[in-house]
């Protein structure tokens, strides 16, 4: 799995990572309020790596994922920032185009 981030989301993740003091991003499957498989792809800032996660290639930062979450992720990436929100694409298409800056700080549960 490889995650390409272009230089505005790189600004902007080095931002909230240094604020509040995070070491890795996480694409994570939310699924909190869905039902079954449902939810949407985005991304956490945490401040360790679990023994499981599995490091995502990406020439920038430090990226991780559950394993059990990798099915709902494609192979490859895009991350990208538009000023006001984060946007996670595929060359399948998007996956999420309005991640908010506030949403990377909430906790994660796989």
């Amino acid at each position: 799995m490889y995650l390409a981030i272009t230089e505005a989301a790189l600004a902007r993740l080095n931002e909230e990572m240094k604020a509040n003091q995070k070491n890795y991003l996480q694409i994570y499957y939310d699924t909190e309020g869905c039902c079954g498989v449902n939810g949407v792809p985005t991304i956490r800032l945490r401040d360790e790596k679990h023994p499981e996660d599995l490091l995502v290639d990406n020439e920038s930062l430090s990226v991780i994922v559950h394993p059990q979450q990798t099915t709902f992720f494609e192979k490859e990436m895009k991350l990208d920032f538009n000023q006001r929100t984060f946007r996670l694409t595929s060359p399948q298409g998007v996956l999420n185009a309005f991640i908010s800056p506030q949403d990377l700080d909430k906790e994660v549960t796989v």
